[in-house]
């Protein structure tokens, strides 16, 4: 095992009170920050008054980033690595830089927080203790047949749906799957947070008729049941 440490740390999914006093000292404490975008990331570090340095680290990440990564463990480095909301590699780069960092036999630890997928499933209060998770619905290629197996799954289903394709999913639903119920998590922990519950044709008539809900982002829930 190396002396260098990858900190894992979950943070806000909206609301930037959403962080807690541990995932604030190891982003304090660590070597560097690394992030998908600075940006974003550089607000809340000034939210708390956390001076960091952030190294960026996203899909587009080369090899020779990875590997100066690596290095730096190697060679005792405190790193933390945060993704632009929630928590790390769930549906973002960091799953990669984990799995090299284990078989490098690098330390890892996560600092849990807050989460998007838990969230919307707990203010749903969808009954039953399971459910599957299937992250972002893919853009183009099999974006047909995600939404023609939905009707497989005899348990909750939860995926993840831009501001720019949520009529577009709602009408494939719809097409779909026109009798099923839908829970869809709007701007969720943020001042505008709401949950929607119909059927795919109900909540596409609301979305449509009020343009200003059709902005944000959204976790979507599908009950076969």
């Amino acid at each position: 095992m190396t002396d260098g440490k990858l900190s894992l740390v979950a943070t806000p999914i909206g609301n930037l009170e959403d962080m807690t006093y541990r995932a604030v000292r190891i982003l304090k404490e660590a070597d560097y920050i690394l992030c998908e975008d600075t940006r974003v990331t550089g607000g809340l570090l000034k939210r708390y008054e956390i001076d960091g340095k952030l190294r960026r680290y996203d899909a587009h990440a080369s090899e020779k980033t990875l590997s100066t990564i690596l290095e730096d463990l190697a060679a005792g480095k405190q790193l933390a690595l945060v993704s632009d909301a929630g928590t790390p590699g769930i549906s973002d780069p960091g799953v990669y830089l984990v799995q090299q960092a284990r078989e490098a036999n690098v330390a890892i630890e996560v600092i849990p927080g807050p989460s998007a997928v838990t969230a919307a499933i707990s203010l749903a209060g969808i009954s039953g203790n399971q459910f599957v998770f299937l992250g972002f619905i893919p853009q183009k290629k099999g974006r047909e047949t995600f939404f023609k197996t939905l009707h497989e799954y005899a348990i909750p289903v939860v995926f993840f749906e831009s501001t720019h394709r949520i009529l577009k999913a709602l009408h494939s639903l719809h097409e779909h799957l026109p009798n099923t119920k839908v829970y869809i998590g709007r701007e969720l922990t943020k001042l505008h947070e709401e949950m929607i519950i119909g059927t795919p044709g109900e909540i596409l008539a609301t979305l449509e008729a009020q343009p200003v809900r059709q902005k944000g982002e959204f976790v979507v829930i599908i009950d076969n049941r």
